[in-house]
C-alpha cells in the first residue's frame, strides 16, 4: 500500500512537472531546443513596452498599444550559432526586428538583431527564421514586431542550435580552381559577426598567423599541421586594443601594425611589444601619424632585403607622412598641358600630386625616406629574391572605355620613381618618359595582398613567381618575371580561382612552406585557407644566382645610389648614361641628375649634341629650371632634326615641349610658330599614340587647321578611346571654328551614346560636351541650340552608317583552309579596321588600344596557331579560358543570372552580365543563390565575323597573328 502511494505521488509529480513544463518547452524535443507553444496561461514571455500579452485558442495575442510595442524574455542557451523560428499572423504588414543579447553583451542593441517585413493578410500563417551568431550564451530574446497598434497571433516559437547560413561559410575548396598539383584547404570560416572580415595577415617567429579585421581587433591563428586535420586550426583574439590594421608585420622583436582606422583610431604606424614574457602584446607605441583613412588609405608594411629597415605603402587619398628625406625628387606636380577634368561622380576630386606612395622608415619609425610615388592604390609590396622591390597597382574602373583608363598593373618599384596617376582625366600614359612603365598590364580587377614564391615548397617555377591577389574577380595569379634590361618582362597565369573569392593577403609560411590566404574585406565573408604542393616534381629550395644582377640592373643600381648624394661629382658620372637606350638606366640617370643643384648642369643641357642625352636632360631643366631658361632650351630642341629621331624620341621629344610650357611658362608668339615648324608637318601621323600627343600639344599652339586635321582622325578612328580623346582636346580650343565644324563636332556627341565604359563614363562625356560649350559665343550656341539640348544621358544614339551585310556564317574549317592556302600579301590597316568591325576592340585591348574586359590579345599570335585562333572567334564557348569564365547563379526566385562577379560588399556580388556594357550590374544576395555553376557559354558573342568577306577574315587574321606589328613578315610583298 505504501509503495502504491509512493508510486502515485511520483507519478502526479512527473505530470504536474510535465504539464509545467510544457507552456515553456515541448518535451519530444531535445534539451538544446527550447519551443514555445503557448498551451498554457504560464508562457515566461513577458511585455516590456506598449504591449500586452495573452493567451487564447492555444494563441500568443500580442496587443499593441503604441508606437514602440516589444516583448521578450530571459533564458539560457550554449554560444554558438542560433535559429529562431516564429510563427505569426496579422491584419497589417509587419515591419520589425528580432534582438538577442548575452553574458559578454548583457543589452540589447541594433548590432545584435535581425529585421523582417512580412505580408499584410490575417488569414495566412507567416513562418519568419532568424539565424545569427551568439558570442557567448544567450540570455534573452526581445521581439519588436511592429510600429503600430494592433493585434498580432503568434503560435509558437522555437529556438535552436544552427548550423552557419550558407553567407557564413567561406567558400567551399571544392569550387577553387588550382593548377595541377597543388592543393587548397580551408583552415577557418571566419564569424563574421564576432571576428570581422580580415584584411591583412604576418607570421610570428612560432609560425602562427596573425590577422586584422578590417574594421576591428587583431587574431592569431595557430594553423592545423599539414597532414592534421583542419579542425585542429585554434583562433585566438589577441588581448590588446588594436586592430583595424591593413598591414601586419613580426620584426624586431615586435609587431608592426599600419592602422587604417580613421575616427576611431588614429591611422599610422604602430610598433606593439611582450614586454613580460606572457605571450601577449601589452606594450603599443604610436611611431608616426599616418593622415589617410579607408581603402585608399594607409596599407601594408613590410620587411627590407637586409633586414634593417620597412616599406610602408599608402593609397592616392593617404597624405605624405612628412618624410624627413627623399629619393624622389621633391617636384612633383600635376604636369597636364590641357585642362583636366575631375572624375564625373566625384571620386578623388581635389586629389594631387604625389598620389599613392611608398616610403621606407627605420625600426623606430623615426625618419621616413619617400622611395617612389605616383601610384593609384597599391595595397601590397613585395621584394624577390635579389631584392628588387614590386607592386601590384590598381586601376580606375569607373574609367573604363575612356582613353585615361589604366588597367591594374604590376610595377617594377625603382628608386626615385614616378607611375603617373593623376586624378581624373589626368592619368598619365605609360609612354611618358618622366614615369616607369608596367612590367605587366592585368587588366580590370581589384589589387590586394602579394608575395612572392620564396620559402614555398613548390616546384622552382613557382618559388620564383610573384604571387598577386585580385579581389573583385576572386582570382590568384602566379606572374613569372623575366629580366630584360634594367627591368623585368612578365607573363602571369591563373594560379588559384572561385567564385567569390575575394581575396585580401597572401602570407609564405616559412614552417611549413604553404601558401596561406584569407579572404574577406567589406564585411564579406572571410577565411583562412593555405596551398600546398602535392605534386611530382622537385620542390628542392632555389636561390638567385650573381648572375641574376649582372649587366643593366647592376648598372641601375649603382646610378641610384646617387640618388642620396648631392656632389658635382655626380653630374658627370650620370651624364653618360642620360641617352642610354634602356628606359630605366635614362631614367635612373635623371633622377640623380635632378637631385644635384640645377646650376651646376643647366649649361650641359643647352650644349648637348646626342639627341637623346639632350631630350631627357631637357626633361630634367624643364622640371627644375627657371622660366628664364625657356627660349634657349626650346632654340636647342628646335634645332633637332625631327626626320632623324627614332619613335622613342619622337615621342619623348613631344612630351618635353609639354613640359616646357607647363613647367617654364607659356610660349611667346615667336616660340609658338618655331615650334609649329619642328612639329606641325607630321600631324596627323601614323601611329595611334604619336597622333595623341601631336593633336595635344598642337590644340594648346593653336596650329593651323588642328581642328579639321583633328576631326577628320576622329572620323577615321576606330576605337571609343581614340574618338573621346579628340573630342577632349578639342573642348578646350575656342579659336579656329566655323559653323561647320561646330556642328561636326557636336553632332560627334550624339554618335557617343553608343559608346560604353564604366560608372562615369556617361557623365565624363557630358561634361567634356559641357566645358566645350563653354567656348562657344552667344551666336554659336544660338545656332546649334537643336543639337546641344538634347540629353546626352537619356537620347538613343545615332547611327553611324548602315549596318555591314551578312557575307555569310563562316566556319573554323572554311577560314582555316583559305587560310592555309593563302600566299598573298595581307592587309595590316585593313587587318585593324576588321578588329573594329567585329567589335574586339569593345572588349579586348590589341597593341595598346581597346577595351579591358576581355583578354588582351596582343600576345595571342605566339600561342596559337591559325585554328586555336579561329576556334576563339567563331566557337567561343568551345574552350573557355578560366580566367573569363562566367557563373551561372540559380536563385531561390527560380531567376538565372549567368556573368561575372567583379564587384562585393557584405552579401551582395555584383555581377557583370554583358561585356560590351561594363557599368551595367546585376546585384545578388548571397543568402539568395541557390546553386552556382560554370556557365558553359562564353560570354564572347557568335557571328562576329559573318560580316566580314573572306580577304577581310584573312587580314583580320593575319592582324592578330602580328601582334600589331605593320612590319610583321604576313604584310610583306611576296615573290
Amino acid at each position: 500500500m505504501i509503495q502504491a502511494l509512493k508510486t502515485l505521488c511520483i507519478a502526479t509529480s512527473v505530470l504536474l512537472v510535465s504539464q509545467a513544463m510544457l507552456a515553456a518547452k515541448d518535451s519530444s524535443v531535445p534539451d538544446s531546443t527550447q519551443v514555445w507553444t503557448f498551451k498554457q496561461k504560464e508562457h515566461g514571455w513577458t511585455p516590456y513596452r506598449d504591449c500586452t500579452l495573452d493567451v487564447k485558442d492555444n494563441l500568443l495575442q500580442v496587443n499593441s498599444t503604441g508606437k514602440d510595442p516589444h516583448f521578450g524574455r530571459e533564458l539560457k542557451s550554449p554560444a554558438g550559432w542560433k535559429k529562431v523560428k516564429v510563427r505569426l499572423r496579422a491584419p497589417n504588414r509587419l515591419r520589425g526586428e528580432l534582438y538577442w543579447k548575452t553574458e559578454q553583451k548583457n543589452g540589447y542593441a541594433d548590432e545584435r538583431s535581425e529585421k523582417f517585413d512580412t505580408r499584410g493578410n490575417n488569414k495566412d500563417w507567416q513562418d519568419l527564421t532568424f539565424v545569427f551568431y551568439a558570442d557567448s550564451p544567450l540570455t534573452g530574446l526581445r521581439f519588436d514586431p511592429s510600429s503600430r497598434k494592433g493585434l498580432i497571433e503568434i503560435e509558437s516559437i522555437s529556438l535552436e542550435d544552427s548550423e552557419p547560413p550558407r553567407s557564413a561559410t567561406a567558400t567551399p575548396v571544392d569550387q577553387i580552381k588550382l593548377l595541377e598539383g597543388y592543393k587548397v584547404e580551408l583552415l577557418y570560416s571566419v564569424p563574421t559577426d564576432v571576428e570581422g572580415s580580415w584584411v591583412s595577415m604576418t607570421i610570428d617567429p612560432k609560425g602562427r598567423l596573425i590577422a586584422s579585421d578590417q574594421y576591428g581587433a587583431l587574431y592569431r591563428i595557430t594553423p592545423a599541421k599539414v597532414g592534421a586535420k583542419t579542425n585542429d586550426t585554434q583562433v585566438e583574439k589577441l588581448n590588446v586594443d588594436m586592430g583595424m590594421a591593413h598591414g601586419l608585420l613580426y620584426a624586431f622583436d615586435s609587431l608592426y601594425a599600419v592602422v587604417n582606422g580613421g575616427d576611431t583610431r588614429p591611422s599610422g604606424l604602430y610598433r606593439l611589444k611582450d614586454t613580460n614574457g606572457d605571450d601577449q602584446f601589452d606594450d603599443v607605441q604610436f611611431l608616426r601619424e599616418i593622415k589617410g583613412a579607408g581603402e585608399h588609405g594607409p596599407h601594408a608594411i613590410i620587411l627590407s632585403p637586409d633586414k634593417k629597415s620597412l616599406y610602408i605603402a599608402a593609397g592616392n587619398h593617404t597624405d605624405l607622412p612628412k618624410p624627413e628625406k627623399s629619393l624622389v625628387p621633391r617636384n612633383w606636380d600635376e604636369d597636364l598641358l590641357l585642362p583636366r577634368l575631375w572624375d564625373a561622380r566625384g571620386h578623388a576630386a581635389g586629389k594631387l600630386a604625389p598620389g599613392g606612395w611608398i616610403c621606407r622608415t627605420d625600426p623606430e619609425g623615426k625618419e621616413f625616406e619617400l622611395v617612389s610615388s605616383g601610384f593609384r592604390n597599391e595595397y601590397d609590396i613585395a621584394f624577390n629574391p635579389e631584392g628588387e622591390l614590386f607592386t601590384y597597382d590598381a586601376d580606375m574602373e569607373w574609367d573604363v572605355g575612356s582613353p585615361w583608363y589604366r588597367p591594374t598593373r604590376v610595377n617594377h618599384v625603382t628608386s626615385g620613381s614616378e607611375f603617373g596617376w593623376r586624378s581624373g582625366t589626368g592619368k598619365w600614359p605609360a609612354y611618358y618618359p618622366d614615369s616607369l612603365p608596367a612590367v605587366v598590364n592585368i587588366g580590370q580587377g581589384s589589387p590586394t595582398g602579394i608575395v612572392f614564391g620564396t620559402g614555398t615548397k613548390f616546384p622552382a617555377k613557382y618559388q620564383q613567381s610573384l604571387f598577386i591577389s585580385d579581389w573583385s574577380y576572386g582570382i590568384i595569379y602566379a606572374v613569372h618575371m623575366k629580366p630584360e634590361g634594367a627591368s623585368y618582362v612578365a607573363t602571369y597565369e591563373k594560379f588559384a580561382s572561385a567564385t567569390p573569392l575575394p581575396v585580401t593577403d597572401l602570407v609564405v609560411n616559412p614552417v611549413d612552406g604553404a601558401l596561406y590566404f584569407t579572404i574577406g574585406g567589406r564585411r564579406t565573408q572571410s577565411g583562412l585557407y593555405r596551398i600546398t604542393y602535392n605534386g611530382k616534381e622537385s620542390t628542392a629550395p632555389v636561390s638567385a644566382t650573381p648572375a641574376e644582377l649582372a649587366g643593366y640592373r647592376a648598372l641601375r643600381r649603382d646610378l641610384e645610389k646617387y640618388h642620396e648624394q648631392q656632389n658635382e661629382e655626380v653630374v658627370y658620372k650620370v651624364w653618360p648614361y642620360l641617352g642610354h637606350a634602356d628606359r630605366h638606366i635614362r631614367y635612373a640617370a635623371r633622377i640623380a641628375l635632378e637631385h644635384q643643384p640645377v646650376e651646376q648642369w643647366q649649361n650641359c643641357v643647352l650644349i648637348e649634341q646626342d639627341p637623346a642625352t639632350l631630350i631627357n636632360a631637357g626633361i630634367a631643366l624643364a622640371r627644375n629650371g627657371k622660366p628664364a631658361v625657356k627660349h634657349a632650351l626650346l632654340e636647342k630642341l628646335n634645332g633637332l632634326d625631327w626626320a632623324a629621331l627614332s619613335q622613342t624620341e619622337k615621342m619623348d621629344l613631344l612630351r618635353l615641349y609639354q613640359l616646357v610650357f607647363i613647367r617654364l611658362g607659356e610660349p611667346t608668339e615667336r616660340e609658338r610658330i618655331d615650334v609649329l615648324a619642328q612639329i606641325d608637318k607630321s600631324y596627323p601621323a601614323s601611329d595611334v599614340f604619336m597622333n595623341r600627343e601631336l593633336s595635344r600639344l598642337l590644340v594648346y599652339l593653336n596650329a593651323p587647321k588642328v581642328i579639321e586635321r583633328t576631326l577628320a582622325l576622329q572620323d577615321k578612328a576606330l576605337t571609343q578611346e581614340e574618338q573621346i580623346h579628340y573630342a577632349k582636346v578639342l573642348s578646350s580650343l575656342a579659336s579656329g571654328w566655323n559653323n561647320d565644324l561646330r556642328k561636326r563636332y557636336f553632332e560627334w556627341y550624339l554618335k557617343s551614346i553608343a559608346h560604353k565604359g564604366g560608372r562615369s563614363f556617361d557623365k565624363f562625356l557630358v561634361n567634356i560636351r559641357a566645358e566645350a560649350i563653354k567656348t562657344l559665343t552667344d551666336a554659336e550656341e544660338k545656332a546649334l541650340k537643336p543639337v546641344l539640348e538634347i540629353n546626352l544621358e537619356k537620347a538613343e544614339p545615332v547611327p553611324q552608317g548602315p549596318p555591314r551585310p551578312v557575307v555569310k556564317k563562316w566556319t573554323v574549317d572554311e577560314l582555316l583552309h583559305a587560310a592555309n592556302n593563302d600566299d598573298g600579301q595581307r592587309n595590316f590597316e585593313r587587318g585593324r579596321e576588321m578588329f573594329a568591325v567585329a567589335a574586339c576592340f569593345k572588349c579586348h585591348r590589341f597593341a595598346g588600344e581597346g577595351g579591358t574586359i576581355g583578354p588582351d590579345l596582343t600576345g595571342v599570335g605566339g600561342r596559337f596557331n591559325a585554328q586555336n585562333l579561329l576556334e576563339s572567334i567563331i566557337e567561343p564557348s568551345k574552350v573557355i579560358s578560366d580566367q573569363y569564365a562566367s557563373t551561372m547563379f540559380i536563385l531561390d526566385d527560380g531567376r538565372v543570372v549567368n556573368g561575372r562577379v567583379i564587384n562585393l560588399s557584405g552579401k551582395n556580388l555584383m555581377v557583370l552580365t554583358d561585356m560590351t556594357n561594363p557599368s551595367d550590374l546585376a546585384s545578388i544576395n548571397r543568402d539568395s543563390v541557390e546553386e552556382m555553376m560554370p556557365s558553359k557559354s562564353s560570354m564572347m558573342p557568335t557571328g562576329l565575323v559573318d560580316t566580314l568577306t573572306k580577304e577581310e577574315a584573312l587580314d583580320l587574321l593575319a592582324y592578330l597573328r602580328s601582334g600589331g606589328n605593320s612590319k610583321h613578315e604576313l604584310f610583306k610583298k611576296k615573290d
